[in-house]
């Protein structure tokens, strides 16, 4: 079955990281994306720009609403996915939880409703 595995992550403290920091994230993230691919688990993933550039779109009753930034205001921000191939919901869980940005933010598992 297809999981998709939403990183969240204080935007603002990404941002703001010394490079340092963030190199060894992006090696932490590199390793964990070569594990997934060894195993067969890694379908597709990728990072965010941030929610500065983003664009919100809503049609109520046919009426188009565009907003430039996120919709919302929250804590933490989507940063990133990864969508993979898990036996179930324990083998995907097992992925979230190795993954580097558990260690700072959350990580929501969502099944894939494949079409």
């Amino acid at each position: 079955m297809q999981y998709l595995l939403l990183i969240y992550a204080n935007e603002k403290a990404m941002l703001s990281a010394p490079k340092e920091a963030a190199s060894q994230m992006m090696g932490a993230y590199a390793a964990y994306t070569e594990a997934m691919k060894n195993s067969g688990a890694w379908l597709a993933s990728n990072r965010l720009r941030p929610t500065s550039e983003a664009t919100t779109v809503r049609n109520p009753n046919g009426r188009k609403s565009v907003l430039n930034g996120p919709f919302a205001e929250t804590k933490e921000q989507l940063a990133g996915f990864y969508v993979i191939e898990a036996p179930d919901l324990d083998g995907a869980l097992s992925w979230a939880a190795r993954c580097p940005g558990a260690a700072h933010g959350s990580i929501e598992v969502r099944p894939v409703w494949t079409v």
